[in-house]
């Protein structure tokens, strides 16, 4: 096993992923023992501004100019992100840009994206996390808008969409070359995790999304993180060989993406993708939070934090261009009677009055009842 790389803990107050040069560290030490793990965490060399500045761009931002001969060499992604994502690659060469997805890349994982001799003036990339997250916890930006469809594609012609393909933020990345001669580009959260923790942090996440007490989600084992691993293979039957297979995060995903005991699950059986919201009444303040995306044929598990006196729940069905699915003119969703706020982007606000005011739209949810411990909604076209 490699030596492990010396790193500074940077504190994580939200996700602002970027793709940037990880291959350089320090080796100062300030191991600090946190509370609930049995692990040190490492820490970084203090960096320049423009470094800092670099590293708080979201979604990739840094530029890279290929020169006019080839690159005789594979381009990778590699993730050190705690989320599963899917990457779409564009390709500038003079007059043409097509666009090319979904490469699917696990923690700690890489995959080859241009093999061989790549002649382009620009490289751009467009990331996200899969559906099971919830509303997208990876910003988007970018000053080349491309298009991209909803499954695996191929677009000779991005910059004019068709039918079924939605145009996106995609913006130029910095790969580096490694000791065999590949260029490579990280996705990386402000945390910094090196490739060991990205893997960790990533379990811990799909474990908390699975009902399991696995926080922090920060990439350091402790009792906490092990005791929530053992609880969730011993309810799926798996050995604990699978924690370090390949298919393990697969495993994991399919896992959450199934109808629980425990807790709520929305379950899409609809062609359609179908995005909900979830609101929680914790006796003090209801809380409206979307949009999770939940692709047809798949199941997911909203997270709900604490134990709320009642949940809330409202989802409508989209098409490839994002428009509302409509059945005889009336919207196809899922809801209720309670008015809540929402509005079209990522949101979560614990006021429900005036909505329209602030920039909302009050929205009908559906009162879920939990009283045997667990509910499985499932949308299906009447």
């Amino acid at each position: 096993m490699r030596e492990r790389e010396q790193r500074k803990k940077v504190v994580m107050p939200g996700l602002v992923p970027g793709i940037h040069d990880l291959s350089s560290r320090g080796k100062d030490v300030d191991g600090r023992v946190k509370p609930g793990h049995d692990d040190l965490r490492e820490r970084h060399p203090r960096r320049s501004p423009l470094t800092r500045f670099l590293m708080t761009l979201p979604a990739a931002t840094v530029s890279f100019f290929f020169s006019s001969a080839p690159a005789i060499a594979d381009l990778k992604i590699c993730n050190r992100m705690s989320y599963v994502v899917e990457a779409a690659i564009g390709i500038d060469d003079k007059a043409a840009t097509a666009t090319r997805g979904w490469f699917r890349i696990d923690p700690a994982a890489c995959r080859v994206v241009v093999q061989g001799t790549l002649t382009a003036d620009r490289i751009l990339l467009n990331a996200r996390a899969l559906g099971v997250y919830g509303a997208s916890p990876i910003p988007q930006s970018g000053n080349d808008m491309l298009c991209v469809a909803q499954d695996n594609f191929v677009i000779a012609a991005a910059r004019q969409c068709r039918s079924g393909q939605t145009q996106v933020p995609f913006t130029q990345v910095t790969p580096t070359q490694s000791p065999d001669g590949n260029l490579v580009a990280y996705l990386a959260e402000d945390s910094e995790y090196d490739d060991e923790q990205a893997r960790l942090a990533g379990i811990q996440r799909l474990l908390v999304i699975a009902g399991y007490d696995a926080a922090p989600i920060d990439g350091v084992d402790g009792p906490k993180t092990q005791s929530a691993l053992a609880a969730f293979l011993k309810s799926r039957g798996l050995s604990s060989d699978i924690v370090g297979s390949q298919n393990f995060f697969k495993t994991m995903v399919d896992a959450v993406q199934t109808p629980s005991a425990t807790g709520l699950t929305w379950c899409n059986d609809t062609p359609h993708k179908v995005m909900a919201a979830i609101a929680t009444d914790d006796g003090k303040a209801v809380t409206s939070r979307g949009w999770y995306r939940i692709d047809p044929k798949t199941c997911l598990h909203p997270d709900v934090s604490g134990q709320p006196k009642q949940i809330f729940s409202f989802a409508e069905a989209v098409d490839a261009d994002n428009r509302i699915v409509k059945l005889k003119d009336k919207p196809l969703n899922w809801g209720g009677d309670r008015q809540l706020c929402t509005r079209e982007t990522k949101f979560e606000t614990s006021e429900q009055t005036d909505c329209g005011a602030r920039g909302f739209a009050p929205t009908g949810f559906g009162a879920v009842d939990m009283s045997s411990g667990g509910k499985t909604l499932r949308f299906a076209v009447p």
